[in-house]
């Protein structure tokens, strides 16, 4: 149980950390603008995402602008119950008098702190973090159904990898051979890398203690998981194998667990902890989507590449992960009313993804690091049994270098460099 005095030396502690990592390392401006144009009185805006993909940074880079409290629940000297949290209150009233914003960084550690916060969000702007989707919306909509706006944060894209990295770039320089080959370089850095802030300092080591830091305290301390070295086991084979299908009943298999129920919840807990995400295959039927095989995708390559097993050979596979976390993170960051999907027939001829606005599917994106003659009859072949099922006029296949169209049966297939097509997009604008 802190006293108020301890509470204020945590905060203050901390306070002076982040401080410090403003002041000695590269902070960049992140792509989810909406995040900081949307705070408002009444309501907890809430920022989720992978541990150490930036939240915090981001949290106390849009709260420093205004008279602000921060706290981090990490720190082991806010060991606390819900009912305590009104010192928190009292200390940051003694060290700064009235705020206009608290930020309460992974606030989830403090079982019951929905309550507390809907006590203080008629009278200040309040910020949250956590890595734990599941947790932080239980609570919330138990609690308080309403009065919350949800942001998700992802690793760095490539364009802000390119910005961290210093490197400036126009948009001649997608044309000049000199600002191709530079790009193409950092984008292959980028694919074995990953987008995670710490691991483009700190490298594979980082990126393996965060592996083992999201299953371990994400998810087997949280859920209290009884077999854990089991549910390792599922964590390591789902990124290692990034963009493979799979069932609950196979993965039961492969576990020896007796029920498929058993994944099925150990799945939701990894996807809650933002380790890993699905896509469903794209059907008008409910019950057919719901019944077919699922994508698995890591939320980040470089995660997949430390934490798994040869992952790096598989040039191909890493970047359709990458397109996938790019998708998603357009549709979360700008285009919240995209559905994405995969698409198979019965013969299982395959599109990677599918992008559904409203009722309408809107584009059909393939990703293949080069579509030679051998390959070309699988990736073009679907695409186009896709397009005419959807009454599509064009078709995406992304490659790491090669451009141009074709028209083929009256259909328009248009070929692009993925570091191009990462690079163009602006905010708010379609793929």
């Amino acid at each position: 149980m802190p006293s108020v005095e301890e509470i204020k030396s945590a905060i203050v502690d901390r306070e002076e950390q982040m401080e410090k990592v403003f002041s000695s390392e590269n902070i960049i401006e992140r792509e989810n603008r909406g995040i900081g144009r949307e705070f408002e009185k009444g309501v907890a805006n809430i920022i989720t995402g992978a541990r150490r993909c930036g939240k915090s940074v981001l949290a106390f880079q849009l709260a420093r602008k205004e008279n602000f409290g921060y706290v981090n629940f990490e720190d082991e000297r806010l060991a606390m119950k819900a009912e305590e949290l009104n010192k928190v209150l009292e200390a940051i009233c003694s060290l700064k008098g009235e705020v206009d914003t608290l930020v309460f960084d992974e606030i989830q550690n403090v079982e019951g702190w929905e309550r507390f916060v809907g006590r203080v969000l008629p009278a200040r702007r309040v910020v949250l973090t956590g890595s734990n989707a599941r947790l932080m919306s239980r609570e919330l909509s138990t609690h308080l159904t309403g009065r919350h706006l949800d942001f998700v944060l992802y690793p760095f894209s490539f364009r802000e990898f390119l910005t961290y990295r210093g490197v400036g770039f126009r948009r001649e320089d997608l044309y000049s051979t000199r600002g191709v080959a530079l790009i193409k370089r950092h984008w292959q850095e980028y694919l074995e890398v990953g987008g995670f802030p710490p691991a483009l300092r700190l490298g594979r080591l980082f990126l393996l203690e965060n592996f083992r830091d999201i299953v371990e305290r994400d998810v087997v301390q949280r859920y209290r998981i009884r077999h854990q070295s089991k549910l390792k086991e599922l964590a390591r084979y789902l990124i290692s194998n990034p963009c493979a299908e799979i069932t609950y009943n196979r993965l039961k298999r492969m576990l020896s667990l007796g029920s498929a129920n058993t994944v099925l919840e150990w799945m939701s807990f990894l996807e809650s902890s933002y380790l890993v995400f699905k896509l469903e295959r794209f059907s008008t039927k409910l019950k057919e989507s719901a019944l077919a095989p699922k994508k698995i995708f890591s939320i980040d390559t470089g995660l997949s590449n430390a934490a798994g097993f040869r992952i790096s050979e598989n040039r191909g596979r890493l970047m359709e992960n990458a397109v996938a976390v790019e998708l998603a993170r357009r549709r979360d960051y700008w285009r919240r009313e995209w559905e994405i999907f995969y698409w198979k027939d019965h013969r299982q001829r395959e599109v990677d993804f599918v992008i559904k606005e409203g009722r309408r599917v809107k584009q059909l994106v393939q990703a293949c690091w080069e579509v030679t003659p051998e390959v070309e009859k699988r990736e073009v072949e679907p695409l186009l049994l896709a397009m005419r099922e959807f009454g599509l006029r064009e078709g995406l296949i992304l490659t790491f270098d090669q451009e141009g169209e074709e028209s083929v049966g009256g259909k328009r297939i248009v070929y692009r460099p993925v570091w191009r097509w990462m690079m163009e997009v602006d905010e708010g604008k379609p793929v």
